[in-house]
């Protein structure tokens, strides 16, 4: 399917299911416009197979069969650390310093549900409002559109109206026939008609092309349009998601595959968004960390600490980030997590400032009484 006809698809309303479509009307004004892209991982990422310490003496006391398997496959980063290896998009833009990882970061959440967890980190707030989502306060206080690539608009983008949402169509087959009966009761108005089969013929090239790559790039294809129509639209800023994070068995080859799939799925967001890369900024973040040490079958149980990745064409840092609380031990959050130095929303809200020049007022109305980090980011 080409790439105009998708976006035709998307004017005509079988794609875009929110009520403020006109906000996202296609406009040559989008380029050069300041864009954000927030990835949540839902699941509970394992930031120390995904930002390895590898200096940290501890770290294969406490999980030796998961290190030794990527141990010479890492990728070099400063200060001792290194990135899985199949991170091989994120690695070459660490290299350009278009990418830094925060390691050791949380949100307030300090229990172990994942949904509690991400319903918290999505409001942004340190009780949870399940009508309040921080990147739609962001989004209000910028007067800007925002894109949620979901079925319904996720927490993270709730409480306002300049939001709208996109993901494939995969309708089932008997609502054919109710194209059908509409097409006949409406069959002496010609552009309706017309409307309903081009929209029809569209879900079905739409639906080949999911079909075939549905089992292995869901993913990249999602992070492919997400890119497309950010690039062809007003939306300044817009969500993707990405489950399957929660390894508590077998986390080796899991966390290969997961990785890989972010990975080419941002390379395929950088390349559709084409040269509104350079004014993107990618922000990465999971409901919470892993377990140090490994578990019986050879996985990672829920814990506190984590990592933000954040990258993209605006970012001009390429190292990284947050101070390190080691893992002697002692040193561990209750005796099991790595233990949270700085909290994540601090990151999010010196994003929010340096990238989008939201000032102290308007920062505190998105994320009340944070402090954002002073240091440069973009």
């Amino acid at each position: 399917m080409k790439r105009r006809d998708f976006l035709q698809g998307v004017g005509a309303g079988f794609v875009l299911l929110s009520a403020s479509k006109a906000s996202l009307a296609a406009t040559n004004s989008a380029t050069n416009k300041k864009k954000i892209v927030w990835v949540m991982l839902r699941g509970a990422l394992d930031s120390l197979h995904t930002i390895v310490p590898t200096f940290d003496k501890h770290l294969v006391e406490h999980r030796a069969n998961l290190v030794k398997p990527i141990a010479d496959k890492l990728q070099p980063m400063d200060n001792g650390f290194a990135m899985h290896p199949a991170l091989v998009n994120m690695h070459a833009w660490y290299k350009q310093k278009q990418m830094f990882p925060v390691v050791a970061v949380a949100s307030p959440y300090r229990e172990r549900s994942h949904f509690s967890a991400q319903d918290l980190l999505e409001s942004g707030l340190t009780e949870i409002d399940h009508e309040s989502g921080w990147l739609a306060r962001a989004i209000q206080q910028k007067s800007a559109n925002g894109l949620a690539v979901a079925h319904t608009v996720p927490l993270s983008m709730r409480g306002i109206d300049s939001v709208s949402t996109w993901y494939p169509s995969n309708l089932p087959d008997a609502e054919d026939d109710l194209y059908n009966r509409l097409m006949q009761l409406h069959e002496k108005d010609d552009k309706f008609v017309a409307n309903i089969q081009q929209g029809l013929n569209l879900r079905e090239q739409a639906n080949n092309m999911m079909q075939q790559k549905k089992r292995k790039a869901a993913f990249k294809q999602l992070a492919r349009n997400c890119g497309e129509l950010m690039a062809s639209t007003q939306a300044d800023c817009a969500m993707l998601e990405m489950g399957g994070w929660d390894t508590h068995n077998n986390q080796v080859g899991r966390l290969d595959r997961q990785l890989k799939e972010l990975d080419q799925g941002l390379g395929e967001l950088k390349n559709a968004l084409a040269d509104d890369w350079q004014n993107t900024v990618v922000i990465i973040a999971t409901e919470f960390g892993r377990t140090v040490r490994i578990n019986g079958t050879n996985g990672t149980d829920h814990g506190t600490g984590s990592a933000l990745l954040v990258t993209g064409g605006a970012v001009k840092v390429g190292k990284v980030l947050g101070q390190w609380p080691g893992l002697a031990p002692e040193n561990l959050y209750q005796n099991r997590d790595l233990q949270p130095t700085t909290d994540s929303r601090s990151w999010f809200a010196g994003l929010l400032h340096q990238h989008w020049g939201l000032n102290a007022a308007q920062l505190d109305k998105v994320f009340p009484g944070v402090v954002p980090v002073t240091e440069r980011l973009v």
